[in-house]
């Protein structure tokens, strides 16, 4: 009896490891503490020095990031550079608008960190996005907090890749959580990473369709304020060049903060995607709610940015620590 019990428990053991297989690695703080245990003040150094030069480093860094884990997972595939015989990521038409101050931002970290004798190539380009990202929201005013590490660097890097895995500035509320949730991101993840816009730009080509829409009796949509829509028309003309860019909050574009949400309860999301949030009643109650208290906007963006940090992170031969973030080893 006692000899078939334990049979039926090595069984159920087996079969519980195949079905639910323990991951070969996970994410934590102070990853480094061993390996290199001053990256972070390294990394802030050098992400601070490059604030310090350009303020474009935030929305750029914030978005390098979201560009990153949306495609393939946090692998810092986005960085590689293509080549004769490949077309990378950061090729594909959604990313050619990616700011280069981001990149920058990392290769320049990269290099800080492993002028460090006891961290060179120890650590991955992937975990100094994390990190980066984690630094830029605080010094534009955002929530400080603890990023978790221990990410490889991808293998692969391809523009093909990215097709429909990015959302659009066009997407309805359906969409948005449809793309999120095939992250493991909730509607209020979705509405919290949304924010990040609070610091972003566009060019004026994405969001034309909302201030010249020809195809109605009325050029411009209804859901966008009257006043704002003007100021628009003011910055981006018809025929204007399309590589123009301007400010996604109109009011603190360069405070990391909830006026994103007080924007969208004035009808002033720049895309559809924004305006939707507010106009939609699923989402209408968070974006209430945190237009009203910065506290808990802080708090719901910091849970979602860390589970989007774990998004396909790659771990044993499926990756490595890139010497140069921009070319596969």
């Amino acid at each position: 009896m006692a000899s078939r019990f334990n049979l039926i428990v090595v069984l159920s053991l087996c079969l519980s490891l195949c079905l639910f297989p323990t991951p070969t690695a996970s994410l934590q703080q102070n990853y480094y503490a061993n390996i290199c245990p001053n990256v972070e003040n390294i990394v802030r150094d050098a992400v601070k020095k490059k604030f310090n030069q350009t303020f474009v480093t935030v929305p750029a860094t914030i978005r390098l990031f979201f560009h990153d884990c949306f495609v393939q997972g946090c692998d810092a595939s986005v960085i590689i550079a293509s080549t004769a015989s490949n077309t990378a990521e950061k090729d594909n038409p959604d990313n050619l608008s990616l700011a280069g101050d981001g990149f920058d931002t990392v290769i320049k970290a990269k290099a800080a960190v492993d002028t460090v004798p006891s961290c060179t190539n120890k650590v991955s380009c992937a975990d100094i996005l994390a990190m980066a990202t984690r630094d830029v929201i605080a010094l534009s005013g955002g929530p400080s907090f603890a990023v978790e590490l221990g990410r490889l660097d991808g293998l692969v890097s391809t523009a093909a890749s990215v097709n429909g895995k990015l959302p659009q500035p066009t997407f309805n509320l359906n969409q948005l959580n449809a793309l999120f949730a095939a992250n493991g991101l909730s509607q209020a993840d979705m509405i919290a990473l949304s924010a990040a816009h609070t610091v972003g730009f566009s060019h004026c080509s994405k969001f034309a369709n909302r201030i010249y829409n020809f195809s109605t009796q009325n050029p411009v949509d209804p859901t966008l304020n009257k006043t704002y829509a003007t100021q628009l028309q003011g910055i981006c003309p018809q025929n204007v060049d399309p590589r123009i860019a301007i400010n996604m909050d109109p009011n603190t574009p360069q405070i990391f903060d909830n006026m994103y949400f007080k924007n969208l309860k004035q009808h002033m999301g720049l895309f559809t995607s924004d305006e939707v949030l507010f106009t939609d009643p699923r989402s209408k109650p968070t974006v209430d709610a945190w237009a009203s208290s910065s506290t808990n906007f802080q708090k719901a963006f910091v849970t979602a940015i860390t589970k989007m940090g774990r998004v396909g992170v790659k771990t044993g031969s499926n990756g490595n620590i890139r010497r140069d973030c921009a070319v596969f080893n």
